[in-house]
């Protein structure tokens, strides 16, 4: 099988800053990871390569400094990267990068499968990834928890859904997204530690995409992110203050006095 992964940097979750001026994310200085979701992705990518044979490509659109993501999957065990990087691409919305993501993938010739992770964390809309399949004029399908068998150019799924699960069969090529229940991701060997350390990653650009200009970067995306901000914190608070047993000793205290209705 002849396999896609896209991948996401983002910054992390735990070390997340907003500029109180700008009311924007600060990005400098703040680490960046693999999108955790998208790490599903790319283990299920191997594991089908592993399976059925063939060649896995990871992808991501970004900064030049996005290509440490890329990588860290060939750590992990992915053949191939492509890094789509131009200014052009910056302040991008889902549809734009759908967009973008769907040029690079094109490039890609005789593609059995797409396989993304079911959201980026500092966006959470999951909507790339049903945007690639519509780029690619594709079929689609979400949430997927399990690869059940792939055979005679289909492929069947277990499809997450809110009260259990629904079996699904779909004709390949096609684009999934994947959960986390799916499988566990592996950690990168050190063979694929040497070989992402001597890895050349030559960014392909808007004029190598062949890319309308109108359809990426700010000027393509319907949606603009007006402000980004933490929401006040709402309530009556109390700080308790002194020792440890100071403080329990408090806190019985107001637990007592609360009436249960």
């Amino acid at each position: 099988m002849n396999i896609a992964v896209c991948v996401k940097q983002v910054p992390d979750a735990s070390d997340v800053k907003i500029d109180k001026a700008t009311g924007t994310m600060v990005r400098d200085g703040v680490p960046s990871i693999l999108n955790p979701f998208d790490a599903y992705a790319v283990e299920e990518a191997i594991a089908l390569k592993e399976k059925h044979g063939g060649n896995v490509t990871a992808l991501t659109m970004g900064p030049p400094q996005a290509a440490e993501v890329l990588r860290h999957v060939v750590a992990m065990g992915v053949d191939d990267v492509m890094l789509l990087s131009d200014r052009a691409f910056a302040g991008a919305d889902t549809w734009a990068t759908s967009y973008t993501l769907g040029l690079g993938l094109k490039r890609l010739d005789n593609l059995d499968l797409v396989i993304c992770g079911k959201q980026a964390i500092d966006g959470d809309t999951a909507q790339v990834g049903p945007g690639v399949a519509v780029n690619l004029g594709l079929p689609f399908v979400a949430y997927v928890r399990k690869v059940i068998e792939v055979g005679g150019g289909k492929m069947k799924v277990e499809r997450l859904i809110e009260d259990g699960y629904e079996v699904v069969e779909v004709e390949l090529p096609a684009v999934i997204t994947v959960v986390k229940e799916i499988n566990s991701p592996r950690m990168p060997s050190l063979k694929g530690k040497m070989k992402a350390k001597k890895l050349e990653v030559a960014p392909l650009s808007a004029a190598d995409l062949g890319a309308i200009l109108e359809n990426i970067g700010l000027p393509g995306s319907p949606t603009k992110v007006v402000k980004v901000f933490s929401p006040p914190p709402k309530g009556k608070r109390e700080t308790l203050v002194g020792t440890p047993d100071e403080q329990v000793s408090a806190l019985v205290d107001r637990l007592a006095g609360i009436k249960v209705i």
